[in-house]
């Protein structure tokens, strides 16, 4: 818990949630703990250089801490602070932000490229797209959503899918024999096989890359907006896979994505190769890890896979 005084006028107490701090300590080391013993000098920074005060309990995800916050000294709409370490994933987020311009996804306010701290409007983090009661529903929101998202090139400088195809497919050779069981050898063999069929054209539109429904917020200006990219440069197919782990359901599989596809204008087999990269990154990282691949996981590629027999 950190206390401190902010601009002389009253005693905040910030408390750093403890499951952020294990969770920068368990990804991050030293580096983790480092932000975390930092954070309430720098929350004290911010609220005094842009003029905010605390507005609420902080709220966190894996990585980051978001303060709601309000302009301290004059009337203005309620924001929110996002602390959060540099990486490859979140450096390209402001630079998307802006790039959408609040279309389709929350509107950057400001944003200090030291330490990354951005201010954004405030969104109702109290209505994920998790608490929609239908689940087709949330799919389509998704598949709207990404319709303006990908709509645009993405800039020069960001990260590009074409770049990670290509490091999956090298690392997939050393990574095979790791996986005991001949069938799930086979079906990520398969998910390899498919991104290798579509490397060379790897696509250009600015992506997302997380939109699941745990990342879509309730907002007064739209229905729905997307929060937390992890942006890269690709094929807007990459984008298909959270959607369909989303309240997963097998029997939806081949429903949510005709439905994605369709919204997006996606040729089907290229987005088929796509999404099952998805599923060879996500077994890539499985097994660099030591965890089981999950079943959730090959069943989508089976159904894919079979789809497009």
């Amino acid at each position: 818990m950190s206390r401190f005084t902010h601009a002389g006028r009253v005693r905040h107490v910030i408390d750093i949630p403890e499951e952020l701090a294990a969770t920068q300590e368990l990804y991050n080391g030293d580096r983790g703990r480092e932000f975390i013993a930092g954070l309430p000098a720098l929350i004290e920074e911010f609220l005094e250089r842009w003029d905010l005060s605390p507005d609420g309990s902080p709220l966190h995800g894996v990585t980051a801490l978001v303060l709601p916050v309000r302009p301290a000294l004059k009337d203005g709409p309620p924001a929110a602070l996002k602390f959060q370490l540099l990486d490859e994933e979140s450096a390209g987020e402001p630079v998307a932000l802006r790039l959408w311009d609040g279309d389709g996804a929350v509107r950057l306010l400001d944003h200090d490229p030291v330490t990354h701290t951005m201010l954004l409007e405030r969104l109702d983090s109290t209505r994920m797209l998790s608490t929609l009661p239908g689940t087709r529903d949330a799919v389509l929101v998704i598949a709207h959503l990404l319709a303006h998202l990908t709509a645009e090139p993405a800039p020069a400088e960001m990260r590009h899918l074409g770049d990670i195809a290509q490091a999956m497919l090298e690392q997939t050779p050393e990574a095979l024999p790791r996986i005991p069981d001949p069938a799930l050898r086979r079906t990520v063999a398969d998910c390899a096989a498919a991104v290798r069929e579509v490397a060379d054209e790897p696509g250009d539109r600015l992506l997302h890359w997380d939109l699941h429904d745990e990342n879509v917020l309730a907002a007064g200006r739209a229905p729905w907006l997307a929060i937390d990219p992890k942006p890269l440069a690709g094929d807007p197919g990459f984008e298909l896979w959270p959607a369909l782990d989303n309240r997963f359901d097998a029997d939806e599989i081949t429903w949510r994505f005709d439905a994605m596809t369709d919204v997006l204008g996606l040729d089907r087999a290229r987005a088929r190769a796509w999404t099952m990269g998805r599923l060879l990154q996500n077994a890539l990282w499985d097994i660099e890890d030591g965890r089981p691949l999950e079943p959730r996981q090959l069943e989508i590629a089976r159904r894919l896979r079979t789809q497009g027999a």
